[in-house]
């Protein structure tokens, strides 16, 4: 149960940062701001990430910074050792708040990026969760491979 409620508390703060900095610049009400919610939990599990006329997405550079850091630290991960992995978690945690309280891109570049970002978080909150070796490094992959997507559709 302390475990479910980490995550509540993670998406949720991830869905008040991504409400508050990634808006359009229109007032919307609180049921719009739900079924945006909503719609976003509904979406989360399927990648259905298009590239725009053929070409990649353009990240906005101050964005794409905290993103490359954590493909950075995910690519560096030398050992295995639950230390390792508590300083991993750490460091995404950080930059993926660094990124949703400083998101500014619109449109469907931003809601591309959403398609992968969403589902990151996800991973990420499952890695720093893991209750096994087995799944750390089951979810530590999948982190791994989530940039693979990443590439191929942002840059």
């Amino acid at each position: 149960m302390k475990d479910n409620n980490k995550w509540y508390i993670s998406i949720g703060v991830f869905i008040f940062f991504t409400l508050l900095g990634c808006g359009n610049g229109k007032e919307t009400s609180p049921q719009k701001n739900e079924e945006v919610v909503n719609e976003h939990v509904h979406t989360e599990t399927k990648l259905d990430i298009e590239l725009d006329n053929g070409q990649k997405w353009k990240v906005d550079e101050h964005m794409m910074v905290h993103i490359r850091n954590m493909e950075i630290d995910i690519n560096s991960m030398a050992g295995i050792k639950s230390e390792d992995y508590t300083l991993l978690t750490k460091k995404m945690n950080k930059n993926i708040e660094l990124l949703t309280s400083n998101c500014t891109m619109q449109g469907q570049a931003h809601d591309e990026l959403h398609k992968w970002l969403l589902p990151f978080i996800e991973l990420s909150d499952a890695f720093s969760n893991s209750e096994t070796e087995e799944d750390t490094k089951i979810n530590f992959m999948k982190l791994k491979e989530s940039f693979l997507v990443f590439n191929q559709y942002f840059n």
